[in-house]
This record gives C-alpha cells, structure tokens and sequence, in this order.
C-alpha cells in the first residue's frame, strides 16, 4: 500500500484515469455474481497490472485473500445450506458431533463469488495507490471537489499503513534482539504481542500529535490551497479510456448473452 517507483503504463496514466478505472471494477464486481466473469474480471485486474509491471506487488496479497476466501468459505457454510451436499465440516466419521456443518455447491460457489469479488476490488484499489504518488491523489480528489477534510484523512490512512507495519516489524526485531521469547503455540503468539502492540500505539499517538501540530503550522486551517503541479491527460490516458469502454462493452454483453 505504497507508492512503487516505476516507468509502466499505470504510472503514466492520469490518476483521475485510474479512480475511474477503479470505480468501473468495483461496480462490476458488485453487479455480478457470476464465478467466472468474476474470474474473468479478476484476471484482467491482474493482466493489466502485468503489463504495468506491478503483478508482483499485486500477488504479495494472495496470503491474505486466501485466508479471506477460507474464512469466507466457512461462513457461507454455516449460513448457506443450499445445493447439492459435497461433505461435511466436521467429518462423519467423528463420534456424536461427526456429519454436521454440510457443505454444499450452492455454499461453495458463494463463497468463490464472494473471494473473486473482493480479490478484483482489492487489486484495482492496490494497482491505484501504489503507481500513484500521494500528492497525484490530494491533487484529483481536490479537482473532484471532495472534502479537504475527507482527502487528509484518505492521505494519512496510506500513509500510516506502511509506517505502522515498519514500526511494528522493527519492534519484533528488538524484542528478539533482547532474547524475549514468549513460548510456543497460540498462547505463545498472542503474549508476543503485547510488547509489540504497547509501544506501537504509544509512538503511534505521539506521531499524531506532531502531525497535527504540522498541518495546523503549515496553515491548513486558513482555506487556501496551491496546487503543486498541474496533470494533463495524455495518449496513454485515451488508451485507458477505451480499455475501460471494451470492458464495459464486453460485461453488457455477456449480461445480453
């Protein structure tokens, strides 16, 4: 969730190009329920960023998505009993509580609609933050007349994310430099984080109270605003626009189909 330094087509697009492009995945996503449109949505979002050069960054979050499709999976399992029975959550051969929890295709087919969905969401919205620099996004979501509140807030999130996940790795780190070791297991890892998590919030609020008192010096407050460069269209933003029109063409057409 950080601005990658590269020479792709994403990076040379108008952010105001990719919010769109973004906003059209999302949609689509949202609309469609289908497995493999979704699918097929999916593998765009991941070609595109290949061409851009970016699918390696795209592809560090396949650990978490399957996590979310396996949670996604068992949820839809206990709330969806629909369909034809594949097997049971917890196997029949278990005494007394063996054959309960079934899973069904309807189950399964929801739970991969949904994992799909949020896969294609995740991957626009990660292709955007990462081939656009912080002060490209203040600059359209200022041109599209958003908050400025509203746009500080988006700014500090992105910004607070990889600095969090640094200080919260770089705590780990001495905490294992000072031979703290909390045991095995479960427990084990859930005592490792109290000394990680308390000094993570703590330098986590002083940041705060400087960043406030940064922004309240650089004049934030008095309402005006200087724009730092201004962004033009260009070629590779007429390309983004039709790729952006084929696939909405290509969707309305498989929904006719």
């Amino acid at each position: 969730m950080q601005y990658v330094t590269r020479e792709g087509i994403f990076h040379r697009l108008h952010p105001l190009t990719k919010l769109i492009f973004v906003i059209v995945v999302v949609i689509l996503a949202v609309l469609t329920s289908d497995t493999a449109m979704l699918a097929v949505l999916t593998g765009l979002v991941l070609a595109a960023a290949a061409v851009a050069g970016l699918a390696r960054d795209l592809l560090r979050q396949v650990p978490l998505l399957i996590v979310l499709a396996a949670s996604l999976l068992i949820l839809t399992i206990l709330i969806s009993p629909d369909g034809v029975t594949l097997g049971y959550l917890v196997p029949a051969a278990v005494p007394v509580v063996g054959g309960i929890f079934p899973i069904t295709a309807g189950a399964v087919d929801l739970a991969l609609a949904m994992s799909l969905r949020f896969t294609a969401m995740i991957f626009a919205f990660q292709a955007l933050v990462i081939s656009t620099q912080p002060r490209d996004l203040v600059y359209v979501m200022d041109y599209l007349r958003v908050p400025v509140d509203y746009t500080l807030m988006f700014l500090i999130a992105l910004r607070f994310i990889p600095s969090l996940q640094l200080e919260g790795r770089r705590i780990s780190e001495a905490q294992l430099a000072r031979a703290y070791n909390p045991g095995r297991g479960p427990v084990g890892k859930i005592r490792g984080l109290v000394p990680i998590l308390v000094p993570l919030i703590v330098n986590s609020l002083s940041k705060a109270t400087v960043l406030g008192l940064t922004i309240d010096l650089r004049g934030y407050r008095s309402g005006m605003r200087t724009p730092m460069r201004n962004l033009t269209p260009g070629r590779a933003d007429i390309i983004g626009f039709c790729c952006i029109g084929l696939l909405i063409t290509g969707y309305l057409a498989l929904l006719v189909l």
